[in-house]
């Protein structure tokens, strides 16, 4: 088990939830939860608590936002058709004053802009010959943490560990990547909840000399055909809100922004704000 980033399920009479501790970015996350909510929030805030979180990220369904607002909680971002068709939105609570101040929000606000005056659903143009896509397995895993390893200083997620990554890709994780000259040059996946039939399109990277030839839009295709086939419908994406191409590139695929996670998690090199992306693949 990761010490930094671990589940934690709590069962008790009348209600239970699921949390995600993650230490390493500070911040707890409630995956799901049901039965007594206020019992639900008390478990919530003591995971906080336990081991010192700066953020709370609440993962709600409608019935309950007023209930969050009433203990604090903030509006942030939401996810379309997240539960079984049923929306998803996501309150906040910060628990210091460094972590909720933003110096970078009006910068993130007017990328927003440019990037949504963009055509959408462009015709992609075929990368040039010796570029190769295909679907990964675990024996890319070595290959795959040395791509992670050069475009991220830092990262969410042990994606620079090839253990790590064999044990997603042996779970609910599907790779799709790009190699050239028998090494992988970009790569991007999609972390499936088969529970709910979502899917997070995540771990999008590409070598700064390979970028300009869009292959991050035609994996982002080939993995949203592998999840149609598996009776995935909602696809969703967090990309770093400084990033105009990778913002840019779910625009133009058809995903509609939905809000913004102010300080969500240290990623490139620094804790950052990460813009939501929602589609129907149906």
């Amino acid at each position: 088990m990761n010490l930094d980033i671990f589940e934690k399920k709590i069962q008790k009479r009348g209600y239970s939830i699921t949390l995600t501790m993650d230490r390493f970015n500070k911040r707890v996350r409630v995956e799901d939860y049901l039965g007594h909510f206020a019992s639900c929030v008390e478990e919530a805030l003591l995971a906080v608590a336990e081991i010192s979180a700066e953020k709370l990220i609440f993962k709600v369904r409608k019935e309950n936002i007023i209930d969050l607002m009433m203990h604090g909680f903030v509006y942030e971002a939401m996810i379309d058709k997240f539960y079984l068709g049923s929306d998803c939105h996501f309150l906040v609570k910060y628990f210091s004053a460094e972590r909720r101040a933003n110096e970078h929000w009006i910068k993130e606000d007017e990328i927003i802009q440019n990037v949504a005056a963009l055509p959408k659903h462009v015709t992609l143009s075929s990368p040039p010959r010796g570029y190769e896509v295909r679907k990964a397995t675990v024996a890319d895993a070595v290959m795959l943490a040395k791509l992670y390893r050069a475009v991220f200083e830092v990262y969410p997620t042990p994606m620079n560990d090839p253990e790590y990554i064999q044990k997603c890709i042996k779970g609910d994780t599907v790779f799709y990547v790009y190699t050239y000259e028998g090494e992988i040059v970009s790569a991007a996946s999609a972390e499936i909840n088969r529970f709910h039939h979502n899917a997070e399109i995540t771990d999008c990277a590409t070598l700064p000399e390979h970028r300009q030839f869009g292959l991050m839009k035609h994996l982002i295709v080939k993995l949203e055909e592998e999840l149609l086939a598996q009776e995935i419908y909602c696809v969703y994406s967090i990309a770093r809100a400084l990033s105009f191409g990778m913002n840019a590139a779910l625009h133009q695929q058809g995903y509609e922004y939905r809000g913004r996670l102010a300080n969500n998690c240290y990623i490139f090199d620094k804790l950052e704000d990460m813009n939501m992306w929602v589609k129907s693949i149906v």
